[in-house]
């Protein structure tokens, strides 16, 4: 078995993101793959990730999300997808070469190969680091999008500026104060640089950012995506010249890093150490640049650790695969 050969499961409990990394790796490695997603009960729950599975989604149980065949590989993220990935590992003898994306909580052992962002302190002879987290826009794929028309995207006046907004988390909240100084702030840019800006939402967007915004855009003529159809984040990132974008995301920050165009970032009010210590490095690369403020144009290296993750998954397959035939 190679990794050109593998079959492949994600593993996550449907969490977009976690699920978005998963895919990005799966698709690096450019190998068919299977979503499998877990859901757990309480009490199981509240021992994860160190718990175990929920028995009713054990192997052998009737439409459970590991049944076997289990696959070569299975790549897993997210606090309930921990114990699922563990168990493949256990029932498939060892066969099944697990992958874990960001820190498990559970130590370097849970799986053979982990990815953390490096402001996570895990490490270890298996853990591999990078700035930013994997995605699915590769240089590639970001330059077919580049060439694929989008009707309004492409008449938006130069510069076009993506706009990606995110909203309240564990972490950060947005204030009306905040709402009003990140829109008046978008005015501001809009203004002084005579941008187009495509605006795309989350979620988790408070409704008072969302009607400040929707009003916004309907008044000065930018592009917000409302919903419907396809979703145009790839072209956003592709067409960009640059970006604003919300502190409370750092998958949307390193899938905006993958451009290697300047990244504007607004801070909501809250904050966590660890995502200070994400930005600071982004800082010192050159990577972001505070928001409110003037536009910068300034490039820097790409950053996409995504290659990388399906390159060291690949090495550890071959190692094993040696290691097998030496001892046959």
């Amino acid at each position: 078995m190679s990794a050109a050969t593998a079959t492949c499961w994600i593993i996550t409990d449907g969490k977009a993101g976690d699920e978005t990394q998963c895919i990005g790796v799966a698709e690096a490695l450019d190998i068919p793959y299977e979503i499998h997603r877990v859901k757990p009960r309480a009490p199981f729950t509240w021992a994860m990730p160190r718990g175990p599975i929920d028995p009713r989604e054990r192997p052998s149980a009737k439409n459970s999300p590991i049944a076997p065949p289990f696959p070569d590989i299975a790549i897993g993220s997210g606090r309930r997808a921990i114990p699922y990935l563990r168990h493949v590992r256990s029932a498939s003898g060892g066969k099944t070469f697990t992958v874990c994306l960001k820190d498990p909580r559970t130590g370097p052992g849970t799986a053979d190969l982990i990815w953390v962002p490096e402001h996570d302190p895990l490490r270890g002879g298996n853990v591999l680091t990078s700035p930013t987290s994997p995605h699915r826009y590769s240089a590639s794929r970001l330059e077919e999008l580049r060439r694929e028309a989008h009707s309004v995207i492409d008449v938006l006046p130069a510069p076009r500026i993506a706009v990606l907004v995110g909203g309240n988390s564990r972490h950060h909240s947005f204030s009306d104060s905040d709402c009003e100084r990140f829109v008046a702030g978008l005015e501001q840019l809009a203004r002084d640089s005579g941008a187009g800006l495509m605006i795309t939402l989350s979620r988790r967007t408070p409704e008072a950012l969302s009607d400040r915004i929707s009003s916004f855009a309907d008044d000065e003529g930018h592009y917000l995506w409302d919903g419907n159809g396809d979703n145009p984040l790839g072209q956003m990132l592709a067409k960009a010249d640059a970006f604003v974008v919300t502190a409370d995301s750092t998958n949307m920050i390193g899938e905006a890093s993958a451009t290697g165009r300047a990244i504007h970032v607004f801070h909501p009010s809250g904050g966590h150490p660890k995502i200070d210590r994400f930005l600071g490095t982004l800082a010192r690369l050159g990577v972001i640049h505070p928001f409110p403020g003037p536009l910068k144009t300034t490039t820097y290296e790409p950053q996409d650790p995504t290659p990388m993750i399906a390159a060291a998954i690949r090495k550890a397959l071959a190692a094993r695969a040696t290691g097998r035939q030496g001892q046959e």
